[in-house]
């Protein structure tokens, strides 16, 4: 899999019930005392205190940080963490790291995505407390992501307030628009080579949750992200096209259009294309909420 393909990861089941246990009382109703724990990919996580210089090698967990208000902690990001616009901008790189050069920040919290180099060791052989939150795999497991952000930066009740929101949001829009989508299928496209994703993945739970039969489940050879044929997707004449590859690589549906033997399709036929900005498509973040809106927008044209 290219890395582009790695950055579209994440498979997330519907999980639009409330959190329980110790997770759904996270910080609900005051500041988040510290010292503070909580469990991360890399097991037990201490802050001892609240932190002032945090580094995110995660644009997920970036986005998260400034959502719910510890934007201002933030120091440093890496260099794919382009949202917000706020965000500090530097060099850093999450896929290849540099423990010398992040350490110069002089970090009393890092937040990762991944693990390359042991650097999650590294870091904290240093002293440096370090969050590992790997792509969630659920919507319970990102709205818990975004918690223990909330617990680790003292941003308790705020974080609790962001998901409550996210949950709402979703499925008011669910609720309005899973009835257009009854029978109905769809293509998502991660790059002009057709590959695609699965409802296991991430991406394909969001279209799960409008009921959606998506036609990359029937690809052979069993992979989440399996490369789709012109001729299998033509064939399968989705009811929706979403496009994940609209800014890295200008496809809209013109593009789509041209392509030898898609003006058939019913989507094509339709105007039935999602162009959604790559790095919402990816993330599993606060935008999952634009996510899901704009695929309720789309399902609105379908038929029409």
């Amino acid at each position: 899999m290219s890395p582009r393909l790695a950055l579209a990861v994440a498979s997330l089941v519907l999980a639009l019930v409330p959190v329980s246990g110790a997770a759904a009382a996270t910080g609900t109703s005051q500041a988040t005392p510290f010292p503070a724990t909580i469990t991360a990919a890399n097991g037990k996580v201490t802050v001892p205190r609240r932190p002032t210089r945090i580094v995110s090698l995660s644009p997920t967990s970036t986005e998260s940080l400034f959502a719910i208000g510890a934007g201002r902690q933030v120091i440093a990001v890496d260099d794919r963490s382009d949202y917000p616009k706020t965000a500090p901008r530097t060099s850093l790189s999450g896929f290849t790291p540099n423990v010398e050069a992040i350490a110069a920040y002089r970090p009393d919290l890092v937040v990762v995505a991944d693990n390359p180099k042991d650097l999650v060791a590294a870091l904290t052989k240093l002293g440096i407390p370090v969050v590992f939150h790997k792509p969630a795999a659920t919507f319970r497991g990102a709205y818990q992501q975004i918690r223990q952000l909330g617990t680790a930066t003292g941003h308790g009740p705020r974080a609790a307030a962001l998901v409550s929101k996210m949950r709402t949001q979703i499925a008011r829009v669910v609720a309005k628009r899973r009835p257009a989508a009854v029978g109905a299928s769809v293509y998502h496209e991660l790059d002009p080579s057709f590959f695609s994703a699965t409802s296991s993945t991430f991406v394909g739970r969001v279209y799960s949750l409008f009921g959606l039969e998506n036609i990359a489940d029937a690809a052979p050879g069993g992979s989440e992200y399996p490369q789709l044929s012109p001729e299998y997707i033509v064939s399968s004449n989705p009811d929706l096209v979403a496009l994940a590859d609209s800014v890295c690589c200008g496809q809209n549906a013109d593009t789509v259009a041209a392509r030898p033997g898609w003006s058939g399709i019913k989507a094509v036929r339709n105007r039935a294309i999602l162009r959604i900005d790559d790095s919402i498509a990816s993330r599993w973040g606060p935008r999952l909420v634009n996510f899901v809106r704009a695929v309720g927008t789309a399902l609105g044209r379908l038929g029409t």
